[in-house]
């Protein structure tokens, strides 16, 4: 068995939480001719918990369906999917600089979820783990808000923001997991990965 993964996650943040814990990796990124973003789409009703989970699973088969098409040599493949909840409320990433200043509004001075779910496969099985843990932020101006904005740093985030940016300074408290926040939760994926061979340093 090969002594890699593959991931199918453009996200660089992933890429470095994988390498942080001794883990060898090849992308598997979607192509031109795939809608990875559709996805993504909520349904009517549906929980923020369900939603990621749901998310985490298509693209897992959507990666499977990838390595088959490629032909390239059978490992196994992580993906993860996480969104910002407030309440039953997704947040997920913001269409323009006026979506995310308004998230970024909601979030103001509460305490919200941040939910990731992680997959493995190998293309026969699928094993999932799910990571939530909790952010406050404090009260933010909207002068805050504008200036963050306009950084750019909000756009392609769930919930509009990331923990390790320059939002770090909006936030008060977390409770639950760093890296699951980030966006992979190191703790369920290196459980994932060695039920698959797959050691890693932690």
């Amino acid at each position: 068995m090969p002594d890699f993964i593959y991931l199918a996650s453009q996200s660089p943040r992933r890429q470095e939480l994988l390498r942080s814990i001794g883990v060898s990796f090849k992308l598997l990124l979607a192509g031109a001719d795939e809608d990875a973003e559709a996805l993504e789409t909520m349904l009517p009703n549906e929980s923020p918990r369900h939603y990621v989970q749901r998310v985490t699973a298509l693209k897992a088969g959507a990666a499977v369906l990838r390595l088959r098409q490629r032909k390239w040599v059978e490992a196994p493949i992580l993906v993860a999917d996480t969104t910002v909840a407030l309440g039953r409320r997704i947040l997920g990433k913001p269409a323009d600089s006026a979506e995310a200043a308004s998230m970024l509004q909601s979030l103001s001075d509460t305490t919200h979820r941040v939910l990731t779910a992680v997959a493995v496969t190998n293309g026969k099985k699928l094993d999932l783990a799910f990571s939530e843990s909790r952010v406050t932020f404090r009260l933010l101006k909207l002068a805050e808000i504008k200036a963050y904005v306009a950084t750019g740093e909000p756009m392609g985030k769930a919930g509009s923001y990331a923990i390790q940016g320059r939002a770090s300074a909006f936030i008060s408290h977390i409770s639950g997991s760093h890296s699951g926040i980030v966006g992979l939760p190191l703790f369920e994926t290196s459980d994932l990965l060695q039920r698959y061979r797959i050691k890693t340093s932690g």
